[in-house]
């Protein structure tokens, strides 16, 4: 009898006390699981918006300051000799004559306020645009060169010294500039006094970039972008037609210009307007003043690329300064983003180069 009872016993499984016990800490257990699973993605997703973000922003800064560097380079050709236009060119002027007219201002911006340039759209409200415009280092036919090289305008710079090209009283026979591979016409040192002999000069393909923020990456998404409208020539015709957007999440964009005031190649002023600085009323003087920028300080301002949960962004973010030497700032946007701004700044090389001894 008392063997039977041992053997029920050690048969009979839990008690209900035993269980709910048992129940109530696995309970505990699963939700204590679930709660760092949960903490540990959001702050993983959190990482990775704070990594996009610095990298969207570095990345802005990195493709506009290498582009500026090389604002003003014409292979071997000085443009310092070249006139003036007449007044501040439209940038998407996209014509020969035009093209050849703008050479002399390898930079060229448009602050809040200005008109905006014909060939940009959906330019994001309070935001500042940039032009810049130069040939690229490499030689048409070069194999290092991108094969996928858009169709453009060719540059051509004279090392002849006959008297049709460099030695010519007029700065426009010193290079060729045109859509028509049949008037690149200049030549090489191994030129002679006679006109049209000697070999070619290399060619280089002319480009114009128009930087500017959208308010959309794509129609109706909301993501802002820097973008791009670049100089190219298709189907016959010469045109801004291509938008290339480069960077999401870039919010805003601003510039200021370091004028040369002494023509020895440094920096006498900071602007963000050059077309007005120094008391400047007259057409001619707002292109001396864009033809004499030597620096230019870049001020980005990238968000994340989506909102961080129980974030407000109560911040305001310094950009520089405005036009009358204001501070510009941005924000505060009261969102759910988390935003940076990057800075720095870019000595234009090739203008400074032709200014000092």
């Amino acid at each position: 009898m008392a063997a039977q009872l041992l053997l029920r016993r050690r048969t009979a499984g839990f008690s209900l006390p035993e269980l709910l016990v048992s129940v109530t800490m696995g309970l505990f257990i699963v939700i204590a699981m679930v709660t760092l699973f949960f903490h540990n993605s959001r702050a993983q997703a959190e990482i990775e918006r704070a990594n996009q973000q610095i990298e969207s922003g570095r990345y802005a800064v990195d493709m506009l300051t290498n582009d500026l560097r090389n604002a003003g380079y014409y292979g071997e050709f000085d443009p310092t000799l070249l006139p003036d236009p007449a007044a501040v060119p439209d940038p998407c002027a996209a014509t020969v004559a035009a093209l050849k007219a703008m050479l002399p201002l390898h930079v060229q911006g448009f602050g809040v306020g200005d008109t905006l340039p014909s060939c940009v759209t959906d330019v994001r409200p309070g935001t500042a645009l940039i032009v810049v415009r130069h040939t690229r280092a490499c030689v048409t036919g070069d194999p290092n060169c991108s094969a996928n090289d858009p169709a453009g305008p060719l540059f051509q710079a004279s090392l002849c010294n006959n008297a049709s090209e460099l030695g010519s009283a007029n700065p426009a026979d010193w290079y060729a500039l045109d859509v028509d591979p049949a008037q690149l016409t200049r030549h090489q040192r191994d030129c002679t006094t006679t006109a049209g002999t000697g070999t070619p000069a290399v060619t280089r393909r002319f480009q114009t970039h128009v930087y500017f923020v959208a308010n959309n990456d794509r129609p109706g998404d909301g993501i802002p972008t820097l973008k791009r409208a670049e100089l190219r020539y298709s189907g016959g015709q010469l045109g801004f037609d291509t938008i290339v957007p480069l960077v999401e999440g870039v919010e805003n964009l601003q510039f200021e210009y370091g004028i040369d005031t002494h023509n020895d190649g440094t920096v006498g002023l900071y602007t963000s307007a050059p077309a007005g600085a120094n008391g400047c009323a007259q057409a001619a003087c707002a292109v001396s003043n864009w033809r004499n920028v030597v620096a230019v300080r870049l001020h980005v301002l990238a968000r994340s690329p989506s909102a961080t949960p129980g974030y407000v962004d109560a911040r305001t973010y310094g950009l520089g300064t405005a036009a009358d030497g204001s501070a510009r700032t941005a924000g505060p946007f009261n969102d759910g983003y988390k935003r940076h701004v990057f800075q720095t700044l870019v000595t234009l090389a090739n203008p400074v180069g032709r200014k000092q001894p």
